[in-house]
């Protein structure tokens, strides 16, 4: 059965492992980005008793996986240009069906943006918009102070009073610009026109049930099953929060962080 490793860091270059499953709160600093990041993995084959607390919540009912980051942004951007998704190595082996798939991602996020058939693949979505829970906590005025007038808040850097992180119960969508914040940020508009700078402390749980471990099978609502491992050709899966290109489309140069998770065919999934 393979085994799955979980790497973090504020780049591709400055990645660490960590240990998923265990509540720890592990630090990403880096020039662009400060917080930290907790990872949660349902494992198909342990017991009920062996797995995480998280999975025991029946607001996370169905969730296989979780990954989990507060920080804030030390620099003011627009919401528009903080992307979220996946960015790969190289090219792509695509199975038959990945349409359906896609469409279904669509269907999930419909500003998801994508180009799976190119020399280096991504598909990502603002931030704002991507993800299934986020909230907002704003920091003092005493220290840092924002550069841009439209930003939401102006706040400082003291990680004590930060709320408790990973929550002791599981995060409640949280944003101070509308209640139904996806739907909202779906509109280009909404997302230029909010930004989000050093003072806002954003906490976000990206969590799904489409993938289980650690089979690492994908299962569709429409009925479609993919063995990933049938297609997988070594490289690493790579979760990233990137700022948007200059270009308006696709993976910027700067990253803010970004959670890996790499197939060690042999041996236990790590806990």
């Amino acid at each position: 059965m393979p085994r799955l490793r979980v790497l973090a860091g504020p780049s591709f270059d400055n990645l660490a492992p960590i240990s998923a499953n265990n509540d720890v709160a592990y630090p990403i600093v880096g020039d662009h980005f400060e917080g930290r990041v907790a990872v949660y993995i349902r494992l198909d084959d342990r017991p009920a008793h062996h797995q995480a607390r998280y999975f025991d919540r029946k607001e996370r009912k169905g969730v296989t996986w979780s990954i989990q980051v507060q920080g804030r942004f030390l620099d003011t951007h627009s919401a528009d240009d903080i992307l979220f998704g996946n960015v790969f190595e190289r090219p792509l082996k695509l199975p038959w069906g990945s349409g359906a798939a896609l469409k279904f991602m669509h269907f999930v996020d419909p500003t998801l943006e994508h180009d799976l058939g190119g020399v280096r693949p991504w598909a990502l979505s603002p931030l704002v918009s991507t993800m299934p829970y986020m909230a907002h906590t704003s920091l003092p005025s005493s220290e840092f102070k924002s550069s841009s007038t439209s930003s939401i808040t102006s706040g400082n850097s003291d990680q004590d009073r930060w709320p408790a992180f990973p929550p002791r119960t599981p995060l409640v969508d949280s944003f101070p610009l509308h209640s139904k914040r996806r739907a909202y940020f779906s509109s280009r508009p909404h997302r230029v026109q909010t930004h989000i700078g050093p003072s806002d402390l954003i906490t976000t749980d990206f969590c799904y049930g489409f993938l289980n471990f650690p089979s690492i099978t994908l299962k569709l609502p429409c009925g479609l099953n993919f063995d990933c491992l049938k297609y997988w050709d070594g490289q690493p899966v790579s979760f990233v929060c990137c700022e948007r290109d200059r270009s308006g489309k696709g993976p910027g140069a700067k990253v803010f962080w970004c959670v890996v998770f790499q197939i060690v065919p042999d041996g236990d999934c790590e806990e």
